[in-house]
């Protein structure tokens, strides 16, 4: 049984970083979702098309890490198993978010295969990067329907590199996780800042 107490915590912290996302331009429209660990075996999750600079306290429901839906009457994300994934296979993991910026969109359709961010003072944001003289080669997927298909693509990229802190879907969006909510707040922070950058660095080399 969920914890009520626990759900309206972490709903309470998925509403505030919704918010906060919209009001950066990073979850435009219905796009985008949001959880959070609500024990070994259950997540909190935004409610299928819900606006994120709206969403309230009836647009987080409750799932397990199995797909069941425990909240009557209320639908997921298409994209939940690339939540849920995530959370099965990394029990530190107590908060994925999903965001739909404008750099992230634009920069996955240009960058390939990988997006390499080097030499940003930021990325020491991002888990255990102790130098800004370092790469990160940010994978981008290519955007998919077939989330299941996809969620099996990312998971061989973690096994190959359990370190990632995050990826890109092609004309999609970016993806990241943290150990709970202000965990993953800060590194989408720090992504759409290092995103942001690189935008702005390419269009000026021209």
């Amino acid at each position: 049984m969920v914890d009520p107490e626990v759900f309206k915590q972490r709903a309470a912290e998925l509403i505030g970083v919704g918010h906060f996302c919209f009001s950066r331009g990073w979850l435009p429209a219905t796009s985008g979702n949001l959880s959070a660990r609500l024990d070994a075996s259950r997540i909190a999750i935004t409610v299928s098309g819900r606006h994120k600079g709206a969403l309230d306290a009836s647009g987080i429901m409750a799932m397990d890490l199995d797909g069941s839906i425990l909240t009557e009457g209320c639908r997921p994300s298409a994209e939940t198993e690339l939540h849920l994934m995530l959370y099965r296979r990394d029990q530190s993991i107590g908060a994925v978010l999903h965001t739909h910026s404008v750099n992230a969109t634009v920069l996955s359709r240009l960058a390939g295969a990988t997006l390499t961010l080097s030499d940003y003072e930021v990325l020491k944001a991002l888990p255990g990067i102790e130098t800004h003289e370092t790469r990160l080669a940010l994978p981008v997927f290519p955007n998919d329907q077939d989330i299941a298909r996809l969620a099996v693509e990312v998971e061989r990229a973690l096994k190959r590199t359990p370190e990632l802190p995050g990826y890109l879907i092609a004309g999609h969006g970016l993806y990241t996780w943290g150990s709970n909510v202000a965990d993953a707040r800060r590194r989408i922070e720090a992504f759409e800042f290092l995103l942001e950058c690189e935008t702005l660095t390419r269009s000026m080399a021209r």
